[in-house]
């Protein structure tokens, strides 16, 4: 291994379903990555050690060492405190339904300082720097995932609010409607959640309704309808996985239409596992479905697909390195 200069930084997109890490220099090329299935069982130990694995191959395929990165940034779900190192709530992992000290645990394992962000925040703060926001003032992004994750940014920085701006996931889209992995009912994620999703296609196949979708996760050795198998099923035409991806395209247009009433903003970036495997043709499905719902049709937002694609969570990490405090 090669000494690291201090300008390489590592990130790590930490998700429901992937591990995502990459090595960048300070130009933003991405010198090295790796994919890791996320552990589901276990709890943060088992998380921690797949973040760290997938991280070390990310620098060997760099030819760089993990200990002399200038640091690793990493977005992950829930509520995270960057001061403090923690990350709460995160449902779709294992173990993070309490506090969880992620860096603390990260950083002794790798060797490496480590500074946390919310994993959609830190996908838009790269798309708002070198992506599909780059020439966008203002603009809402939808990550639309295992989970459906969402942001803003005004004037060209992301709004906070008072620390969970932007839960479009968690926007009522009807009233008294299903069950959202939150708890609450309505919510968009309720629809539109690559697990919600899941959930409700078992529950159909158990009452007989027919569908590709179990055949080909079986065959891809996978125990999950991940968006790959959506994407193929959707591909084989299967009735099913159509009608399931038009109910959640239905709930995005609707949800993301009022975010757009409300705030007026130039664009809407479309992000996430089914985001970025489904594409362009799915975004125009998209602004199809919020045109119905916006105040203003004749002037509907450009509704682009994130342009860092699937690594665009761990290049957004990665960007915590370079404003991060000083030790």
């Amino acid at each position: 291994m090669l000494p690291i200069p201090s300008h390489l930084r590592g990130g790590i997109d930490l998700g429901g379903t992937k591990i995502q890490a990459v090595v960048l220099d300070a130009e933003h090329r991405v010198l090295g990555e790796h994919r890791l299935p996320t552990p589901t069982e276990h709890g943060p130990a088992s998380v921690v050690t797949a973040m760290a694995s997938a991280l070390r191959a990310a620098a060997g395929a760099a030819k760089v060492d993990v200990r002399a990165l200038a640091g690793v940034g990493v977005g992950t779900p829930g509520a995270v405190d960057p001061r403090a190192g923690t990350v709460a709530g995160a449902k779709n992992l294992s173990g993070f339904d309490g506090n969880v000290p992620l860096a603390a645990l990260l950083a002794k394992e790798l060797g490496a300082r480590v500074e946390l962000g919310n994993d959609v925040g830190v996908a838009l703060d790269g798309e708002a720097q070198l992506g599909a926001g780059k020439d966008l003032a203002s603009f809402v992004g939808v990550w639309w995932g295992t989970g459906i994750g969402g942001g803003v940014v005004l004037n060209g920085q992301r709004w906070l609010g008072r620390s969970a701006a932007g839960e479009l996931g968690h926007m009522v889209v009807k009233l008294g409607g299903a069950r959202c992995p939150c708890g609450r009912r309505g919510c968009v994620e309720a629809y539109a959640g690559r697990r919600a999703m899941e959930l409700r296609a078992r529950k159909l196949a158990a009452r007989g309704r027919g569908t590709k979708l179990f055949t080909i996760m079986e065959k891809k050795g996978l125990e999950r309808l991940t968006s790959g198998v959506f994407a193929k099923a959707l591909e084989q035409d299967d009735p099913l996985a159509h009608a399931l991806v038009e109910r959640a395209i239905a709930a995005l247009g609707a949800g993301l239409a009022s975010a757009v009433n409300l705030l007026d903003v130039e664009g809407v970036v479309v992000g996430g596992g089914l985001g970025t495997r489904l594409g362009a043709p799915y975004a125009a499905k998209l602004a199809d479905a919020m045109q119905p719902h916006l105040f203003v049709p004749s002037r509907p937002p450009h509704v682009r697909v994130s342009h860092l694609g699937d690594l665009a969570g761990a290049i957004g990490a990665s960007l915590l390195v370079t404003r991060a405090r000083p030790d």
